[in-house]
């Protein structure tokens, strides 16, 4: 019996990491539960048929933030150097602006004309007529008010903070997590994001305009035919309740800046939520099985004799190789970001022989969250050939790729991998990048922290090839001058570990004991803990100054197998909590139960 149950739970193990088809052998899961009273993990469970997720889900729906509560009467508005009592609507537009008074958006000038225009929508007649120009609005009292509650807030007692966290325990408990299939299950977003004022990245277009307040008249709830419908708050009813089990949302809405719909969606800890991850990487795995013939495919077409095949084919050459995200058509009034598929001609200069190289582009275009992407990348002659063709007689506005679409690629790339999508490719780069720098980097006589500082290196690789940047933080230099101070200070106290170990030797060699030679041995065990103390500092300055502009939390969550991560732990002996948090450790519940030391991505 115990060979049939550790053969067959080494099947279904293979089943799960390589064969999406394991996840409906429900009789020899079963028949392994009952012969082993073995509970089978979440996201290993049975999923439903017909592109269902779900049969039953039942929530209590989102949880708005509080009502507008007005200023006191001693804290004033004042507008040509006169107090002026605003309506509640205008006042609360206000306050947003006020509130960020010391913030460097409010210097903006694209930031205060779609501010001043939305506060004036907002507004009575009466106060449009008189408000009129935003260099007379004086916020500053109004901003010295809500500097004065943070204030308050932050010198609140133990007792005081506890009774608030107490409240939003609650709250957490009540609104936070839904019933699906029998599971309780943690809710991702289950508060409602409050009004204020849109910040946008980079210099976005939209900075300052107003995000309005959710009403429920805005929201679709979405849960099962037989499940409670959630009551909306008083007064109010939703925008509709619906039965929809193909999707994993609980709730919607159209948000009024871009238009977009925004959901509620279940924690990434949750079941659902585990598969679709696993799903993710697994057909990442398979591009790995397939890659070689794609890229045949994609340097073949450089020389086809249509230009479509041509333009596809150095798109995908960039994808691959630079993990450039596809770029998708976006509306007029939106950042100006782009992808590979929407380069202009201007985004792009060409270099014959430069930098030691024989062809080499260079890319300066604003990526994903305006975050500027510059490169310059040796490529192939047939590449470099087309590219002067594909720029022949254009603007610098036109496009690069004028004769494809991200819909176009990834249709193909479908054709050539069922699944398949262009950033499918940005998942395999970023995942095989790590493997390869943790397998060079790691050496096993390392010690945790020098192992750990090998990790953000790898890490580091591929957050520089996805181009995840960050502007420095605001207390970097603070933090880097204290931890250079512990360093000064650790340095001092090795030295002096090192001139009185010197003496201990000295001494016990000119009147040896058994008491001298203890204290030469106590003072040895002292200069090794300062010793490795100052180590672990050094390695944390290292580290810390590498990562000054680099997110490395960006490549972690999204683009890494964290099976990669977890299987490195194992290996190497590190605690997966140095690695992930206890968040992160939730959602890659799946990874952490699936991999061993032996996996390899």
């Amino acid at each position: 019996m115990k060979t049939c149950y550790g053969a067959l739970t080494l099947l279904i193990r293979f089943s799960v990491k390589f064969d999406r088809t394991a996840f409906a052998c429900h009789s020899v899961r079963k028949y392994v539960r009952t012969a082993a009273r073995v509970r089978v993990p979440r996201w290993e469970e049975g999923k439903h048929a017909d592109g269902q997720k779900w049969k039953s889900l039942e929530h209590k729906g989102p949880l708005f933030p509080p009502e507008y509560e007005p200023l006191p009467s001693n804290v004033p508005f004042l507008y040509d150097g006169k107090p002026v009592q605003l309506s509640l609507a205008a006042e609360e537009v206000a306050t947003f602006y006020a509130k960020m008074l010391d913030h460097e958006y409010t210097t903006k000038e694209n930031f205060q004309n779609n501010f001043f225009t939305d506060w004036r929508e907002v507004m009575t007649e009466d106060e449009r007529k008189l408000i009129k120009k935003l260099s007379k609005c004086d916020f500053s009292k109004i901003h010295k008010y809500f500097v004065e509650k943070s204030e308050v807030k932050k010198n609140m007692t133990k007792e005081e903070k506890q009774v608030l966290k107490e409240e939003a325990n609650k709250l957490t408990e009540e609104y936070g997590f839904c019933l699906l299939d029998g599971h309780k299950e943690k809710i991702g977003n289950f508060r409602l994001e409050p009004p204020g004022l849109f910040r946008g990245r980079g210099e976005h277009p939209k900075m300052g305009k107003l995000k309005k307040r959710v009403q429920p008249e805005d929201v679709i709830i979405n849960c099962s035919q037989d499940a409670k419908v959630p009551e909306p708050p008083a007064g109010h009813q939703w925008k509709r309740v619906q039965h929809e089990n193909t999707v994993t949302w609980l709730a919607s809405w159209v948000e009024n800046i871009h238009g977009h719909i925004k959901y509620i969606m279940l924690n990434p800890s949750s079941k659902l939520k585990g598969e679709k991850d696993w799903q993710k990487y697994e057909t990442a795995r398979k591009l790995k099985l397939r890659v070689d013939a794609i890229r045949r495919e994609y340097r073949k077409a450089w020389t086809a004799r249509e230009m479509k095949q041509r333009q596809r084919g150095v798109a995908l050459y960039f994808i691959d190789k630079l993990a450039l995200r596809a770029g998708n058509e976006k509306d007029d009034d939106t950042a100006d970001t782009v992808g590979c598929c929407s380069l202009r001609v201007e985004h792009i200069t060409l270099h014959k022989h430069q930098d030691g190289q024989d062809y080499v582009v260079e890319f300066d275009f604003l990526g994903k969250d305006s975050i500027r992407y510059y490169n310059k990348v040796p490529v192939e002659k047939q590449v470099f050939k087309n590219l002067k063709l594909f720029m022949e007689n254009k603007d610098p506005e036109d496009d690069l790729f004028d004769r494809i679409s991200t819909i176009y690629l990834n249709k193909k790339l479908n054709e050539a991998m069922p699944g398949l999508t262009a950033k499918v490719f940005r998942t395999f780069n970023a995942s095989t990048t790590l493997q390869e720098q943790l397998d060079k980097l790691t050496i096993d006589d390392m010690t945790v922290e020098e192992k750990l500082l090998a990790y953000n290196r790898a890490n580091r690789a591929v957050a520089i090839l996805c181009n995840h940047q960050r502007a420095a933080p605001k207390t970097f230099e603070k933090s880097m001058l204290a931890l250079q101070e512990k360093i000064k200070k650790k340095t001092e106290e090795v030295e002096k570990a090192k001139k009185e170990l010197k003496q201990a030797k000295k001494d016990h060699k000119e009147q040896p004991s058994e008491k001298s030679k203890k204290l030469v041995e106590k003072k040895e065990k002292a200069l090794k803990r300062l010793s490795e103390q100052l180590k672990k500092l050094k390695l944390q300055e290292t580290d810390r100054e590498e990562n000054k502009v680099i997110a490395l939390g960006t490549s972690k969550l999204n683009y890494l197998d964290p099976r990669i991560t977890v299987a490195w732990c194992k290996k190497h002996n590190v605690p997966v909590e140095k690695i992930y948090n206890k968040t992160h450790r939730a959602k890659f519940a799946w990874a952490i139960d699936m991999a061993d030391e032996n996996f390899q991505f």
